[in-house]
């Protein structure tokens, strides 16, 4: 059974992850670039909760990163 708080970390980084992909692709991005960098860091900050919850999470030892994250070169991930 996995752990709830990693389900419901999971779930708001998808969610800001999608916020920030539609602020780039928007209007909003060409009229104000802060607002799609606002964006960023909520996504980038959810990424660290999720990252730093799957650190000390014992319910996770065999299952493998969000794919997302998985998938981000080195220099891009965040180091908890």
């Amino acid at each position: 059974m996995g752990c709830i708080i990693c389900r419901d970390l999971e779930q708001a980084f998808e969610a800001r992850h999608s916020e920030y992909i539609e602020a780039l692709s928007s209007l909003c991005y060409r009229v104000s670039k802060k607002f799609a960098a606002l964006k960023n860091v909520d996504m980038e900050r959810a990424k660290s909760e999720l990252e730093e919850h799957r650190f000390l999470c014992a319910s996770l030892v065999a299952k493998p990163a969000h794919p997302f994250i998985r998938s981000q070169p080195a220099r891009l991930r965040r180091v908890a």
